[in-house]
């Protein structure tokens, strides 16, 4: 399918005619919408956790097909700002949806809408773009559960409303066609080949960050941030195999954070090295040497300038 890329026209090379376009994804925290992307790309570009907050920066997957470019945009979780880094998020989401040529409202059909779903879907109504809406969740409800869910989305989200299941692909080929049709006809914006424009630092401390929330609770997930220090390929003499040195820190807060994420006698980091090493080599293609760091930086979330340098907002 490389033949298709064309970045000077909005034919392929067999003149095809070919869509490509941006969806922004928003919803509320948990709505599903990082399973969502990665389901539909094929591929993990979104970590997933059940901690809000998990989404910090835009997260584009990218899906291709052989007429179609389809560019999903992640969105931080739409909620009341709680400090600097989450009004950051908050006003960069209006300011995504309001780049992108069209905008999926995701919900969570397992629980009860509230004010903030409101709020986001009169967000989104606001836009100068197409918006349709996904009850996302379904293969946790009943038939009756599922209806129910879908008349109570219809009383306020914008545009159609499709059921879907991210973590079963049930409704999601509907879907995707749908999204594809709000595409504008142009060339494609990515090679074929790729699932994401995300560069190769921020996916492994992605990774890394993924598995420090899973593992902890309460308040500090929000505190934790992961910086990539370096990333250094190897090929030993003896054709052993490529081994990649990755060296990073996870940053916290205050002093009892750090207690926390590094464990008695350094357990609870070692176990958040350990679980992140497999999707590290899936993504990098080679073993593995993870040194991991804990450091404190106290009041990161208020710091523009290093909010700044970390992408968020």
């Amino acid at each position: 399918m490389t033949e298709l890329f064309d970045p000077q026209g909005n034919e392929s090379f067999d003149g095809m005619r070919t869509r490509s376009g941006m969806i922004a994804i928003a919803g509320r925290p948990n709505a599903g919408k990082s399973t969502l992307v990665n389901g539909i790309v094929g591929e993990k570009v979104a970590i997933v956790s059940d901690k809000p907050q998990t989404t910090r920066r835009e997260v584009r997957g990218v899906l291709t097909r052989e007429d179609s470019q389809l560019i999903l945009v992640d969105l931080p979780g739409s909620q009341r700002p709680r400090d600097a880094m989450t009004e950051r998020m908050q006003k960069g989401v209006i300011r995504a949806v309001e780049d992108c040529d069209g905008a999926l409202f995701v919900i969570n059909g397992e629980q009860k809408s509230a004010g903030g779903d409101q709020y986001l879907a009169d967000l989104l109504k606001q836009a100068k773009v197409p918006v349709i809406t996904a009850v996302n969740k379904i293969d946790l409800l009943n038939k009756e559960r599922t209806a129910q869910a879908l008349l109570s989305a219809a009383e306020f989200a914008p545009g159609e409303i499709y059921p879907v299941s991210a973590r079963t692909g049930e409704g999601v080929t509907e879907l995707v066609a749908a999204l594809t049709e709000m595409l504008p006809e142009g060339p494609f914006l990515f090679p074929p080949e790729d699932a994401t424009d995300q560069p190769i630092e921020f996916r492994v401390s992605e990774l890394i960050r993924e598995q420090a929330l899973l593992r902890t609770r309460d308040e500090l997930p929000h505190a934790i941030e992961v910086q990539v220090d370096e990333i250094e390929r190897v090929e030993p003499a003896d054709d052993s195999g490529t081994i990649t040195y990755v060296n990073a820190h996870l940053w916290v807060e205050t002093d009892s954070q750090k207690g926390i994420v590094i464990g008695k006698g350094g357990k609870m980091i070692k176990a958040i090295g350990a679980a992140a090493r497999p999707g590290l080599e899936e993504l990098l293609e080679s073993h593995v040497h993870l040194e991991l760091k804990a450091s404190v930086r106290k009041g990161w979330r208020r710091d523009d300038g290093l909010l700044d340098r970390l992408g968020i907002g």
